[in-house]
């Protein structure tokens, strides 16, 4: 419910005209970011491992990821609600955003379902492991997203999906410079 609190006390004008359109929006901007926070925690484990800060926070791994999809579902039944649904839907599906949209929900809709302890189970590590890399191209997908909706400033990607790639790109070295 956190993430609704700025509909009930924001001073933004176009919350009381088109309110619908701000909850999808916020909707997605919130599924964005906890994207982008659950993909930093492994970095951050390899940055900073014996921080207790770090250990604790790659514990929630699990319950931030599902969150993410969770919040991405949410968005995806306003934009059910907001634009007509399903037969708006089936007009619309091939717009370029709503097609890596849905491809991105699609992922994470996978990456929720075999997050269980059973599906890590019967999928075998391995393979689970190999499964749950599509979480990186879920988050070029919802990038992407954002940018070609146009209805985000695409500054807001950078500032979302920035400090992860400065992460990355931080434990990409490390990790060759210890090798």
């Amino acid at each position: 419910m956190w993430p609704l609190w700025p509909l009930f006390v924001s001073r933004d004008p176009t919350v009381g005209t088109d309110p619908g359109k701000y909850v999808l929006h916020h909707l997605g901007f919130t599924a964005a970011v906890l994207l982008a926070v659950v993909l930093a925690f492994s970095p951050l484990r390899t940055l900073w491992p014996r921080s207790a800060v770090v250990q604790a926070l790659n514990r929630h791994r699990r319950l931030v990821g599902v969150s993410a999809f969770a919040y991405a579902s949410l968005h995806f039944a306003m934009h059910l609600i907001y634009e007509g649904g399903f037969a708006s839907l089936a007009n619309d599906w091939l717009k370029p955003f709503i097609t890596l949209g849905l491809a991105a929900l699609l992922i994470l809709t996978i990456l929720a379902v075999t997050s269980l302890k059973v599906a890590v189970r019967w999928l075998g590590g391995k393979t689970w492991k190999h499964v749950h890399r599509l979480v990186y191209l879920a988050a070029g997908l919802v990038a992407w997203h954002q940018i070609l909706a146009r209805k985000v400033f695409p500054m807001q990607v950078v500032w979302i999906f920035g400090p992860l790639i400065a992460l990355e790109l931080a434990r990409i070295w490390r990790q060759r410079s210890r090798a």
